[in-house]
């Protein structure tokens, strides 16, 4: 299967501080990659430079081998990154139709297959944003970035804060982004258990730097690692990533 993404070395930060220092990585098209590791090492930054929000310090970002290390974070999105970010980002005052169709980029994914992933969303598309719930407001952030129609998707912890019925509902529709549609996407999430089970693939972080890279099933069964690496004695206790 074709490389979708692939990191080449890639250091970067903010201001004066490097975060991220020479991480390789790559991601074939179609799959999906679990991003983890304890608090502070990375993970949102690693999101955040191939989104373009970072200071580069060194290394490239391809895109179906495309160098795009050097576009502006907008220029990414049309190149075909979806952002799912930990602030959502939303529009405030517009509805939620009016926030779909503001940002919608021509392909399969419209503002009434959202509705269709969402029924929430769809029972709710003439509240303004800041009338949704955190998890509707969720809901209408992944729904932002599907019509986009992006080639990869970028979640950083889309199931934080949420309660349980929603992330049961956010979790189903996950698994058929990157199951069913085969969108590729990157998901940072604190519960390790729960999104090495929808991925293909899982990448830990310590320190800026990959220390472990496995199959997502392969990792979800190895005690000594999850232990080692997140603080997950038996791959079922909430790890302490964020």
């Amino acid at each position: 299967m074709a490389e979708l993404l692939a990191l080449e070395r890639l250091s970067a930060g903010y201001g004066e501080a490097i975060v991220l220092s020479e991480v390789t990585l790559s991601l074939e098209q179609g799959k999906s990659l679990a991003l983890l590791g304890r608090n502070g090492m990375g993970k949102t930054t690693l999101l955040n430079s191939i989104v373009g929000v970072t200071r580069h310090r060194g290394g490239a970002i391809r895109l179906e081998g495309r160098d795009i290390t050097s576009l502006r974070p907008d220029q990414r999105a049309h190149a075909g990154i979806g952002w799912v970010p930990q602030e959502r980002n939303i529009f405030r005052s517009l509805t939620v139709e009016e926030n779909l169709s503001a940002v919608a980029l021509p392909g399969a994914w419209t503002p009434a297959r959202v509705f269709e992933l969402f029924p929430r969303l769809a029972e709710r598309r003439r509240n303004l944003g800041n009338r949704l719930s955190g998890g509707e407001q969720q809901m209408l952030a992944i729904g932002r970035a599907l019509v986009l129609n992006p080639r990869l998707m970028l979640l950083d912890e889309p199931l934080e804060g949420l309660a349980p019925i929603l992330v049961e509902e956010l979790l189903a529709a996950l698994r058929r982004i990157v199951r069913d549609e085969g969108i590729s996407a990157i998901i940072v999430e604190q519960n390790a258990r729960k999104v090495l089970a929808m991925t293909d693939f899982a990448a830990i972080l310590e320190r800026g730097s990959i220390v472990h890279q496995a199959g997502s099933a392969v990792l979800r069964a190895d005690r000594a690692a999850l232990e080692t690496y997140l603080g997950v004695a038996d791959g079922a206790r909430r790890s302490r990533a964020a």
